[in-house]
């Protein structure tokens, strides 16, 4: 299923970041990011950055997110992010991005459905709301 991403258009740099770092931690969470996912995350991305972000430059976002995510942990990357991302709309937007990013293998495990449910809470995105996300979303 295509997201519709015209939300972001014409977004500054720094909240396209912080939609691709949400995803990024989405495809991470499991502690694994299989092709599927990668080619998903990159078609994302891509399309997020309308172009201005090359892949050598979200191959960087990618290497500053990962070392973020060691040293600050997942929540408080997510609360940071929900802090650049004060409208509720991209919130929305990147809750629905990363939804797709756990499911482009096929599934989303139970143990990947809490973690998006646990992340809507964190982005202040209602737990019903996102579970219906998770069912229009999953294969």
């Amino acid at each position: 299923m295509t997201i519709d991403t015209s939300a972001a258009q014409g977004l500054e740099p720094a909240k396209v970041e912080a939609l691709i770092e949400i995803m990024f931690l989405a495809a991470t969470a499991d502690e694994e990011f299989d092709e599927k996912e990668k080619a998903q995350f990159e078609a994302s991305a891509a399309e997020l950055s309308e172009g201005k972000l090359d892949a050598a430059q979200r191959a960087e976002l990618v290497s500053a997110a990962t070392q973020a995510l060691a040293e600050q942990g997942r929540e408080a990357r997510l609360k940071a992010l929900r802090e650049r991302l004060p409208e509720l709309g991209l919130r929305k937007l990147a809750m629905r991005l990363a939804i797709q990013i756990t499911a482009a293998d096929g599934v989303i495990r139970t143990s990947e459905r809490e973690l998006i449910l646990d992340t809507a809470e964190l982005l202040e995105i209602d737990r019903d709301e996102a579970a219906d996300m998770v069912k229009e979303l999953s294969p």
